[in-house]
């Protein structure tokens, strides 16, 4: 509410039309309420890059092991 009186007094003083003003007003709220993230948000941003984490290590563990039986296969057959 600070915010919005400071902006309308900003934009009264510039001598933008009152009409116009609080259609600046009302964007800007609008925005700042469907745009911007709360703290829970990012709670769950942070527990669902937790899970990939999880997923991606577990991957690269079992790409690299499935790489090293290869390589060994690989030198077992050439020898």
């Amino acid at each position: 509410m600070k915010m919005d009186l400071a902006l309308y007094q900003a934009l009264m003083s510039i001598n933008v039309p009152e009409p116009k003003a609080n259609a600046v007003i009302e964007a800007l709220e609008t925005d700042l309420q469907t745009l911007l993230a709360t703290k829970s948000d990012v709670a769950l941003l942070r527990a669902e890059l937790a899970q990939l984490e999880i997923k991606l290590t577990i991957r690269m563990g079992v790409m690299l092991s499935a790489t090293i039986g290869i390589l060994i296969a690989a030198m077992k057959f050439i020898h």
